[in-house]
């Protein structure tokens, strides 16, 4: 075999196309690494939200909480089931939840976006333990006063603690700000049941989130429900249910990064067929004089391709680098499942950085070995003679 070092001195000769030819793939593998983190970021914000043991019931066929309608006498049924946990005073963990979108504009000066009002119990809390309290207090006068979840009050005017926002013909004071640790409740407000049913004149709730006693009763527990005539419920353990809210977006961001890597990674590898070929052209006479002192076939097609691959390797990792950067920025969108804003951080994993760098080495690959087989196939006389 030829010694690496010959080809990564032939790397470091050729400054400007080796250059030109890692940045280029560099920019590639951003941009699919980029669309990657996108889609992971927005799922591990709504698996976030989902809690270990909780269940949630909708209405059948109604996917989300937004479409969903229960009725009082439905909900009190489902209540008392056995399979609810009970907390230290013996109380059944569950809670009865109202789901609103109201109209809020940011505070960058943009369009209205669709905001969730979540009117909840004193249960809502118990059943999401990683929410906390970050700032001032819980209402104390229901009718007028509310929460806001951290992102929320960042990005919406009205919503910040001590600020005034107007939804369902009144003004509603924030009197606290909540911490959802990056969850999608991180992006609602919430109020009293009773008070935001009573403004929205909603008669029914959205939605009951339960706390399973064991866990492994929940597939009896679902078929119970659904067998029941009364109850046209559907249950989903609460991290599938959100978990389900991403993959239509995701799906989306998913096939268009996919399409536009797949758009900039033909572009890479023509520029990467062209330095190799531009190096087997300038290099003719080292090949046969390689060939002469008895290197086969083989050794010149895997040393061509080598180099190949550890441009476009290089090339990987830039991109990976900078896409890194990325992990810094937060962006919002609207959730097509719940026509709600929901902000999320891009998140970058093991996974998708092994990902990115294989799919630069793959480029380096189609790149580089058509470039490889010529030079291989040149004879040791026609490669001196040329010379």
């Amino acid at each position: 075999m030829i010694p690496v070092s010959y080809t990564i001195r032939n790397i470091a000769g050729r400054k400007i196309t080796s250059t030109l030819t890692i940045l280029g793939i560099g920019l590639v593998v951003f941009v699919f690494i980029g669309s990657q983190m996108l889609s992971a970021g927005l799922e591990e914000t709504l698996v976030a939200t989902g809690t270990d043991g909780n269940v949630i019931a909708i209405r059948q066929a109604s996917q989300t909480e937004v479409m969903s309608i229960i009725n009082y006498d439905q909900a009190q049924i489902f209540s008392a089931s056995p399979e609810i946990a009970k907390d230290e005073n013996s109380e059944y963990l569950y809670t009865n939840e109202v789901y609103v979108l109201i109209n809020v504009f940011g505070r960058d000066g943009g369009d209205e976006a669709n905001v969730v009002a979540r009117g909840i119990t004193d249960k809502s809390f118990a059943l999401r333990p990683m929410i906390k309290l970050a700032e001032g207090r819980m209402w104390q006068d229901a009718g007028s006063e509310i929460i806001a979840g951290k992102s929320a009050a960042e990005r919406f005017l009205g919503c910040g603690l001590g600020e005034t926002v107007r939804f369902g013909a009144r003004d509603w004071t924030v009197v606290g700000i909540m911490d959802a640790e990056g969850s999608a409740f991180d992006n609602e407000i919430w109020g009293d049941i009773n008070q935001l049913s009573d403004a929205f004149r909603r008669p029914i709730y959205s939605s009951i989130t339960i706390r399973m006693n064991d866990t492994t009763q929940f597939e009896s527990l679902k078929k119970r429900i659904e067998d029941d005539p009364r109850l046209p419920l559907e249950l989903k353990r609460e991290k599938d249910y959100y978990k389900a809210q991403s993959r239509t977006i995701s799906a989306f961001l998913s096939i268009a990064g996919g399409m536009i890597s797949f758009i900039f990674s033909l572009g890479a590898v023509i520029g990467a067929m062209i330095t190799m070929y531009a190096a087997v052209a300038n290099r003719t006479r080292e090949i046969g004089t390689l060939r002469a002192l008895g290197f086969g076939r083989l050794s010149i097609l895997t040393t061509f391709l080598f180099e190949s691959i550890l441009i476009s390797t290089a090339g990987g990792i830039i991109g990976l680098l900078a896409a890194s950067f990325l992990r810094m920025l937060r962006i919002s969108t609207t959730n097509w499942d719940t026509f709600s804003e929901i902000a999320f951080n891009f998140d970058l994993s093991a996974s998708i950085a092994l990902s990115g760098l294989m799919f630069a080495a793959i480029m380096g690959i189609i790149g580089g070995f058509l470039p490889a087989a010529r030079a291989a196939m040149l004879k040791i006389v026609d490669s001196l003679r040329s010379a």
